[in-house]
C-alpha cells in the first residue's frame, strides 16, 4: 500500500512541474518585438471615480501599450497587494529585442525594477525611457486571469487607464505621468481593462532553448 505522503509529494512535484513548464519564460530571435512607445492620452473629460474595495482610483490618463515583459513579479503582503497582485517590468523600442536583453540582467523587489551590464547594448538613458515597471491593477477577475497567465518574453497589449489610488484611511499610491523619470515614484500604477496578444505574437515559443 502506498503511504499517503508519498502520494501527496508525487502530485505536488507533478503539479509544480505543469506549473513551470506553463509559465516558463520565453526566449524570442533577435529584433524589435515592440517597437512603438505607449500611448497616454489626456482625458477630454473626467471619468467617474472607480471604487475596488476600501480604494477609489482616480483616473489621470487613458494608456495603451504593447511591450515585452521582461520580468513579473507577484505580491501578497505589502500594503498595496490588494489592489496591486502583480507588476511588470514591460520593454519597447530595442528593450523589447533579444539581441540588447542578453546584456541586461533584470529583477524585480519591493515594488521596484532594477537593470544591471557589465557594458551598456544601448546608451543608458534609452535603458531608462524604454522600460518601466508598472504596477498592474486588474479591472475584473477576468483581466486578473489574464495577467497571470503572461509569461516572460511575452510580447502583451494592454489597456486602460493610469490612476490614482487612494483609501479612506489616508493611504495613497500616486501615478508617474511620463516614462522619462527614474527612481521612487517613476512607476505606473495601470488599471487595466483589457489584456491581448498582437497580430503575429501568439506564437512566440519557436526560439525557446530546448
Amino acid at each position: 500500500m502506498r503511504r499517503p505522503w508519498l502520494v501527496a509529494a508525487l502530485l505536488l512535484a507533478l503539479w509544480g512541474g505543469w506549473s513551470w513548464w506553463h509559465a516558463r519564460p520565453l526566449h524570442p530571435g533577435p529584433g524589435e518585438l515592440a517597437p512603438d512607445d505607449p500611448v497616454q492620452t489626456a482625458l477630454d473629460e473626467p471619468v467617474e471615480p472607480i471604487h475596488l474595495g476600501d480604494f477609489t482610483l482616480t483616473a489621470r490618463a487613458k494608456f495603451e501599450l504593447v511591450a515585452r515583459v521582461l520580468s513579473t513579479e507577484h505580491y501578497h503582503a505589502d500594503a498595496g497587494a490588494a489592489l496591486v497582485p502583480e507588476d511588470f517590468a514591460l520593454g519597447w523600442g530595442r528593450m523589447s529585442d533579444s539581441a540588447v536583453l542578453k546584456d541586461i540582467d533584470i529583477s524585480q523587489s519591493g515594488r521596484f525594477y532594477y537593470w544591471h551590464v557589465e557594458r551598456f547594448p544601448i546608451p543608458r538613458r534609452e535603458i531608462e525611457t524604454h522600460s518601466a515597471n508598472m504596477h498592474l491593477i486588474p479591472a475584473d477577475a477576468g483581466v486578473r486571469r489574464a495577467l497571470e497567465r503572461v509569461r516572460v518574453g511575452q510580447v502583451v497589449a494592454l489597456d486602460g487607464f493610469l490612476v490614482d489610488a487612494d483609501r479612506a484611511d489616508g493611504w495613497h499610491w500616486r501615478t508617474s505621468l511620463t516614462r522619462d523619470d527614474t527612481g521612487a515614484g517613476a512607476c505606473e500604477l495601470f488599471y487595466v481593462m483589457a489584456v491581448g496578444v498582437p497580430t503575429g505574437q501568439e506564437d512566440p515559443v519557436s526560439a525557446d532553448p530546448p
